[in-house]
């Protein structure tokens, strides 16, 4: 959460030259919501079913980058989708995105107490992670474009045109 999946995932969409699809967006747009809203009406269950669905769907239809919320490695059933696909983990200590994600309201799993909560995310999440990531990029002091570059450096050549490549943040 805040590794900077989307801004990343844009920069090696355009270098790879594929589309990027970001499964938070393909929720809201199927729940004409967003995922604060999402959580605040129907509950953690509810959006975690539709961010499956949305994450399920896309590993099978989309051959560009996807960009998934840190949440989607929590479903068995995509991680096993996850298994076909270099995965990407941007990895990025609190010190790194504490000041951005703390003053993100957008982010319903970090109210009340947002650095408590996203290290006790993290440390639950931390062995999916590790389990579906092809490679993992730290982010500290990077920005975008270089962490963009170090991700296309550890792919080499599995996140080529035609392929897919997944990141995922935490």
């Amino acid at each position: 959460m805040g590794s900077g999946k989307s801004a990343v995932g844009a920069l090696l969409a355009h270098r790879l030259g594929v589309a990027l699809r970001d499964t938070d967006t393909d929720v809201e747009a199927a729940a004409g919501a967003s995922v604060a809203q999402l959580f605040a009406a129907e509950g953690e269950e509810a959006f975690r079913r539709r961010e499956q669905d949305a994450v399920l769907a896309a590993l099978a239809e989309h051959d560009g980058v996807l960009a998934l919320g840190g949440g989607a490695v929590l479903s068995a059933p995509v991680r096993a989708a996850m298994a076909a696909h270099a995965v990407v983990l941007l990895r990025a200590s609190w010190a790194s995105v504490g000041d951005r994600v703390a003053r993100d309201r957008t982010r319903p799993l970090l109210a009340g107490g947002a650095q408590e909560r996203w290290e006790a995310l993290l440390t639950a999440r931390r062995p999916l992670y590790e389990q579906v990531a092809t490679a993992v990029v730290d982010t500290d002091g990077l920005g975008p474009e270089e962490v963009a570059g170090a991700v296309l450096a550890v792919l080499g050549s599995a996140g080529g045109p035609g392929q897919s490549a997944s990141t995922t943040s935490r």
